[in-house]
């Protein structure tokens, strides 16, 4: 039998519930508004954060993705006229990427929100230790240690 949720819990419940209520809020305004899914704006974000063009080995190197995954995203990026993916010097291996203008339009119009927020923006490094210890601990009573990275 188990017991009845404490007031905490619940309070707990519902905060979670408000961050994925407006992730689903943004992710719909990106979609209908700009044509772009979250995930995509992040990664342009993160590109475009760079003066020179951005090689796909680093980006494997700072992202924790699948590099399927990754490449699909940056397909999709690509295919949109948001970024330009070529080949880099004479190494037939290394791609680069480059924001393209339209990218450019896309990253002055879209909301700045979101996790990558925290790249571009001013915040307390004690509070963001809090939201990162937070996190983690969100994976633990959440039960969801078996399938975190």
């Amino acid at each position: 039998m188990h017991n009845a949720p404490t007031a905490p819990a619940i309070k707990a419940i519902r905060a979670w519930l408000r961050l994925e209520q407006s992730f689903d809020g943004l992710n719909t305004h990106l979609r209908t508004t700009h044509g772009i899914t979250g995930a995509q704006l992040a990664m342009l974000r993160i590109v475009g954060e760079q003066p020179q063009p951005v090689p796909m080995q680093s980006l494997r190197a700072q992202l924790a993705m699948h590099p399927a995954t990754l490449g699909q995203l940056i397909d999709r990026i690509v295919q949109r006229g948001w970024l330009i993916r070529r080949r880099a010097g004479g190494d037939s291996r290394r791609l680069d990427l480059r924001v393209t203008a339209g990218g450019r339009r896309l990253l002055d119009d879209a909301p700045l929100a979101g996790p990558v927020r925290l790249r571009s923006q001013a915040a307390d490094g004690a509070r963001l230790r809090r939201l990162a210890r937070a996190f983690d601990d969100a994976v633990i009573l959440f039960g969801l240690e078996e399938w975190a990275p």
